[in-house]
This record gives structure tokens, sequence and C-alpha cells, in this order.
């Protein structure tokens, strides 16, 4: 089977729990999937989709644009930087509040009853049966398609890279974030030190592991599908306020594909290597 059936069928799985209607969109898109780069890119929070089926967990639309439900801007930035590094992309598509895919699913902010301040109706006292639908129906296809996906690349003979893709807020907490673009890492430095230096070398502010923290494998993605296989991996978090237009993105997208085609040029990127 090619990468698409395999991820069709995998969305089609999806839709048997009930909570998708068969006019919904499946859980994640494959975006640009014939690219030819030996690259993955990965977008956890894409959209702030919710389906019919759990009534906007019983928050508003203002609740709903907010960074609680999604990685605002970022979607489009993925986008972009997929076309112009000929990268195949992988996006989320369903909200984080529904359930969410970079968190370990022991994790009590995997389906969060509040989330920066505002209380989520939909995701209290939920049992056993209702948060495992979710993971059935969002989680573990998105995972699953992205597993497909890396393992048809090396399958042709390409060990990619892998490159996470995420935006976070100017102000959290009260608190001002000083950085326009963060770089999380774990172990392996062999992508994102290079793409600090870079973006420095330009003139950008840039967080190493701020505004949060890639080390000892938080970040259920990145762990997961980048430390765990020994693929050289980043997550790169660019601040909202400069993303949030389509002017913002197509900018980012080009700066980041700039720095990022440069480092991938390193042949040493290419091979299995566990830290």
């Amino acid at each position: 089977m090619s990468t698409l059936e395999i991820t069709s069928a995998i969305s089609d799985e999806a839709q048997d729990s009930g909570l998708l209607a068969p006019d919904e969109p499946r859980p994640f898109d494959l975006f640009n999937g014939a690219g030819q780069a030996p690259l993955l890119l990965l977008c956890d929070h894409a959209t702030r989709f919710i389906p019919r089926a759990l009534k906007s967990l019983g928050l508003d639309e203002a609740a709903l644009t907010r960074h609680i439900a999604w990685d605002i801007g970022i979607a489009e930035v993925t986008r972009q930087l997929a076309r112009r590094l000929d990268a195949p992309a992988l996006l989320s598509h369903f909200s984080r509040l529904v359930v969410d895919p970079n968190r370990q699913l022991d994790n009590p902010t995997l389906m969060p009853e509040i989330s920066d301040g505002t209380v989520v109706p939909g995701n209290r006292d939920l049992d056993a049966a209702a948060r495992e639908a979710r993971i059935e129906t969002f989680f573990r296809p998105y995972h699953d398609a992205i597993d497909a996906q890396l393992d048809a690349m090396q399958a042709a003979g390409r060990v990619p890279a892998l490159v996470s893709m995420h935006s976070f807020t100017p102000i959290m907490h009260g608190l001002q974030r000083p950085w326009e673009i963060g770089i999380l890492w774990n172990r392996d430095p062999r992508l994102p030190r290079p793409l600090m230096d870079r973006l420095r070398a330009e003139g950008f502010s840039v967080g190493d592991n701020e505004p949060y923290s890639g080390a000892d494998g938080h970040g259920y993605t990145q762990h997961t599908h980048g430390d765990s296989r020994g693929l050289a991996n980043v997550l790169i978090e660019v601040r909202q306020d400069l993303v949030d237009t389509q002017q913002g993105a197509a900018l980012w997208a080009e700066r980041l594909a700039a720095a990022l085609g440069a480092v991938l040029r390193d042949a040493a990127l290419y091979r299995v290597e566990h830290h």
C-alpha cells in the first residue's frame, strides 16, 4: 500500500467510534505527501476543530479562538514550509482540547478540565470509555499516520529528519516572553544546535529549550517519533503574534526555510543515532 492508502485506512478506522460524523474531516491531514526531501514536518496543534458530537465542549466561540484550542498561525507556516522545502507534512485535525496529541496518555492535561484559567465543561468528569473513544478517534490515528509516513520513508532508503512545529503565546501568566522563536530538544544535538546558531546569526531572539523544554523526553510527539527512532529531530516554537496573519506566516516560513534548508544539507543528519 502507498502512504496515501495507509493513511486513508487509518482515517476510516477513526470514524468507527461515532465521534466523527461521515461529513466531518479525518483526524489528520497529509500535506505534500509526494515531497521528496528526507524530512517530515509535524504540526500537533494545527486546528481548533471539535466534532459536533462533543458540542464545542461547552465553550463559546471566543474561547475557541484562543491559544487554548490550537497553536495560532502555525498550520499555515507548516504548509508553506513544506512547499518551500519539498517535504511532506502531517497536521492534526482536532483541537488540543479534545485530546492533546503531544501529551503522554497519563498526563492530566491530555484532556484538560481547565486550560489557562478557562474551565472546559465538556472535559469534566469524563469516564474511561469517553476518554478512550477520543484517544481511539483522534490521538492514535494521528500518531499511527506519523509512524506510517516515517516507515515508508525509511523503507524507501531514506532516514528522515523530523521537525515538529508549534507556536507560543507572547504573554503567559502575566510574563512577557522575549523570544521570537524557541528551539526545543532533548539529547540529540545534530539539528537543534546548528539551527539555533544560524537563526541567531540572522539576528533573531532564540530560546534554547524556551519557552518550554524538550529535555528528558518531555513532549510526546518529538520523543516518540524522533528520539525513540534515533532520528535527528527538533521542535520549533514561533511566537504567535508573529504568525497570526497570512503575511506573518509567509514571512516566517521563508525565514525558517532558509535556516533549515542550510542546516539540512548536513549528511550526518540522515542516519540513525541514539543519544
